[in-house]
């Protein structure tokens, strides 16, 4: 299922998300009276996607840092960037689109002070009996995109040459079957998951390009803070880059090692089967390393991302991003 959400963030959709987030399932808080508390809300449930962050909890590994870490999962309901303004945390993983736009339409004081996916999960799916490997491939069939990422398809097309028009386009419920059945041709999401639900439904491969290869550079689980929390708990945005970055390696070091650790405690209940985190685990692993370590962002990235959220309307700028808490953690 793709984690997009649209790109038009209201100012109540910004202040009214973080309702239900106190009841929400939060994992142990790690004891100690000196540990400086600090809150991190994910941008979905409870998933492979996060798998890094858990290792750090399990290993105590925020702990060792000072930190006293509460970990909220998201939802289909939850915007993290709302959470952020209602203060519902100290630190949220988001989309940059929404981010961005969050900051320029709505005034929202955040910073982007990290990114754990150098490039963006979505991308084409396509059945391997009949590959689909590039935009230009597209010609000629039927993708089904959800509404909220037709303006990231359009890019993804004029950026490759590939007329609109030769393309038909329907919409997609996060449901591959009508992939499966030969109704489409190809779908968009996430290719860190839904190659998995093909082969555990249908017993057949699928193949995939992403969206970020072929000109749509934006990132992912964008690591973002309000500008007072910058300011107020720098010290403890440093110690929790630093022991994410500790759990990320950690974890990446063998994918299929930490997800049945997980079965009981953060995978439990989640209706997912623990081959399939494992699956999401090890896709996700090329997407998220980075020559410049886990949550890496160069002026080079830093730069595609601008250009890439501009072909799709967004106006981000280089004071949206701050490196500085990167530079500290070497």
């Amino acid at each position: 299922m793709t984690r997009s959400r649209p790109m038009t963030l209201n100012r109540r959709a910004l202040l009214a998300s973080g309702v239900g987030l106190a009841a929400s399932a939060m994992l142990p808080r790690a004891a100690g009276a000196s540990a400086a508390p600090l809150s991190l809300q994910a941008s979905w449930s409870n998933d492979a996607e996060f798998a890094g962050y858990y290792v750090a909890m399990d290993k105590g590994w925020y702990k060792e840092a000072g930190l006293e870490l509460a970990y909220l999962p998201g939802g289909p309901d939850v915007v993290p960037e709302g959470a952020l303004a209602a203060g519902k945390c100290d630190v949220a993983l988001t989309s940059p689109d929404t981010t961005v736009q969050a900051i320029v339409d709505q005034g929202a004081k955040f910073k982007i002070i990290g990114s754990q996916y150098q490039k963006n999960p979505l991308g084409v799916v396509s059945l391997a009996a009949k590959p689909i490997r590039t935009p230009k491939d597209l010609e000629g069939k039927t993708l089904a995109v959800p509404p909220v990422n037709g303006t990231s398809v359009d890019a993804m097309l004029a950026l490759n040459g590939v007329d609109k028009a030769k393309v038909k386009i329907v919409p997609y419920e996060y449901d591959p079957t009508p992939l499966i059945k030969g109704e489409i041709d190809a779908s968009i999401d996430f290719v860190t998951n839904v190659p998995y639900t093909i082969k555990s439904q249908s017993g057949r491969d699928a193949v995939s390009f992403l969206l970020y290869d072929f000109g749509f550079t934006i990132t992912n689980d964008t690591v973002v803070v309000t500008e007072d929390t910058l300011k107020s708990k720098r010290k403890e945005l440093v110690a929790f880059l630093k022991a994410s970055r500790r759990g990320w390696a950690e974890n990446l070091r063998d994918p299929a090692a930490y997800p049945p650790k997980f079965a009981d405690s953060y995978f439990k209940g989640t209706g997912r089967s623990i081959d399939n985190e494992v699956f999401y685990n090890g896709a996700q692993k090329p997407l998220i390393e980075a020559a410049g370590g886990i949550f890496a962002m160069s002026g080079d990235s830093i730069a595609r991302a601008i250009e890439a959220l501009g072909r799709v309307g967004v106006k981000a700028r280089t004071d949206m991003f701050d490196v500085s808490l990167l530079a500290e953690i070497g």
